[in-house]
């Protein structure tokens, strides 16, 4: 660094330079100016001391189609950056000839076992003149930061009153977590939905970027009423509990039968390694011992301990499941409902309550101001909730709260939909309707394949429970084709196997 070479990544507006020594060997660290990226920087900070927002020049310039760092779309983050860590493109002191060095450590956090960055002091900093990389001149320079302190000046008084009235308020607020936090997808791009004002969700990439289309806007109040009479009332229902159980327990039944497959095969290996063994030390006994029998012998024992591992994680058959599984969900989820208003027991409902949705998928219906939203849920969570042991053990917590008015539901006209086996089902979040009696099989978008498909009113919504924890996955080669024909839905949840019945 002090010579001048880059010791990180790569800047946008820059490229390496590739060079050799004396020697053959590739000089590390040396880099250039690119000059098509050279003139997009300047022009954001052109854009930006002459005022214009980060947000609306991420927008022009994924308009335009000029590629971002590291070939991503631009986001208002991306140009503004943070002032104290210098990150971002107007708070790159490479773009004024300087290279910094050791601004920020890592250390890995222990609840997480993620890397996180901390910025270290100022004084740790290393800088070294590079005048050859400088893109930006001294005086827009300037003027860039005297924006960003009359910016930070103004947001300061802001953000005092903001923390005096958050402060005297305290003691009324009822949530402590937002129970959709980063659940809510766009159907459209596929990022993320967020709070852009105090309750009302967006797509971020449309807020943010401008390269989505979804403009769509639902407040937060709206979309966890529909998502919480989703969980309540029609994920769960016994026809539907009853076909989905039989097929996760096809599914386990047909892993179970690979796996003692792979278990037969894996002991006559073991037995054929150790009868190898014993006659290499029948052979060293007799006084034939041979320098290449000890490298022979360390494979042979190699080989048997791999074995013997795989050998030691028996086949798990799959757990009975409660006969009222149906009905014992749907109290507990009247439970944590009822919890979300408490205080004291609020994080811990919305918690659970979370650990049954795998995401929420939000697209814009034809209508203005609608709004569909797909919700999938957590299979192997909706099973562990149900258990009765569970709801004795949290009874004396989920008692307390008091049912808030984002939990009142009004009923809405019902329509039919379709049901499809596989390893997920939804349900209706707005009208009260049942399971439907017409099936058809489709191919699934997600890694899994979609059990029931139940389309809603105007303003459908639906739920698709999905697992990624480690149960019995569903494989690739259990994925229905892309066309199947439909199917009359069979007349009972019993299914009779080469094993038995299959309840």
């Amino acid at each position: 660094v002090e010579k001048g070479k880059a010791g990180g990544g790569l800047c946008y507006g820059y490229r390496v330079l590739k060079k050799l020594d004396s020697e053959g060997e590739p000089v590390r660290g040396g880099r250039e100016i690119m000059p098509e990226e050279a003139t997009i920087v300047r022009r954001i900070f052109r854009e930006f001391a002459a005022g214009k927002s980060p947000k609306a020049i991420a927008v022009d310039l994924n308009k335009e189609g000029i590629p971002g760092p590291l070939g991503r779309h631009w986001g208002d983050t991306s140009v503004r950056g943070h002032v104290v860590r210098g990150t971002g493109v107007i708070n790159n002191e490479l773009y004024t000839g300087v290279l910094v060095w050791n601004r920020l450590h890592f250390i890995k956090d222990p609840a997480t076992g993620k890397r996180v960055s901390r910025a270290n002091p100022l004084a740790k900093w290393i800088r070294t003149e590079v005048p050859h990389l400088r893109i930006v001149d001294d005086e827009l320079w300037q003027a860039v930061k005297e924006r960003q302190k009359s910016i930070a000046s103004q947001f300061e008084v802001v953000a005092i009153a903001t923390r005096k009235a958050r402060a005297r308020k305290l003691h009324t607020m009822k949530r402590p977590v937002t129970l959709l936090s980063g659940l809510l997808i766009c159907g459209y791009c596929g990022g993320r939905y967020g709070l852009f004002t105090r309750d009302r969700y967006a797509c971020l990439n449309h807020q943010r970027r401008g390269i989505c289309d979804n403009g769509r806007t639902i407040t937060r109040e709206k979309i966890e009423q529909r998502v919480l009479a989703g969980l309540k009332e029609r994920l769960v229902s016994a026809d539907v509990v009853a076909e989905a159980i039989r097929a996760y327990a096809q599914e386990t039944n047909r892993l179970n039968q690979e796996r003692r497959a792979q278990g037969q095969q894996d002991r006559k290996a073991r037995d054929k390694i150790e009868r190898a063994i014993a006659g290499i030390m029948a052979a060293i006994e007799d006084g034939l011992y041979q320098p290449s029998m000890k490298a022979r012998m360390e494979d042979l024992e190699r080989q048997k301990a791999q074995i013997t591992a795989r050998l030691a994680v028996a086949p798990t058959d799959l757990p009975d499941q409660h006969p009222n599984i149906a009905t014992l969900y749907k109290k507990r989820v009247e439970q944590f409902t009822h919890a979300l208003a408490d205080h004291e027991d609020g994080r811990q409902a919305a918690e659970a309550l979370r650990s049954l949705i795998g995401k929420i998928v939000l697209t814009p219906g034809d209508k203005r101001g609608e709004v569909h939203a797909e919700l999938r849920g957590e299979l192997f969570g909706i099973l562990e909730l149900a258990k009765p042991e569970q709801n004795e053990q949290s009874d004396d917590i989920m008692t307390k709260g008091v049912a808030g008015p984002r939990n009142q539901i009004q009923n809405s006209p019902p329509r039919a939909g379709v049901f499809v086996p596989g390893s997920q089902w939804p349900a209706d979040l707005n009208s009260h309707q049942g399971p439907a009696t017409r099936q058809s099989r489709r191919r699934g978008t997600d890694k899994q394949n979609p059990l029931p498909w139940l389309s809603a009113n105007r303003s459908t919504s639906r739920i698709w429970p999905q697992t990624d924890r480690p149960h019995p996955p569903f494989s690739k080669a259990c994925r229905p084709p892309a066309r199947r024909p439909t199917y009359s839905s069979p007349p009972c949840s019993q299914r009779r196997t080469r094993k038995g019945w299959i309840r």
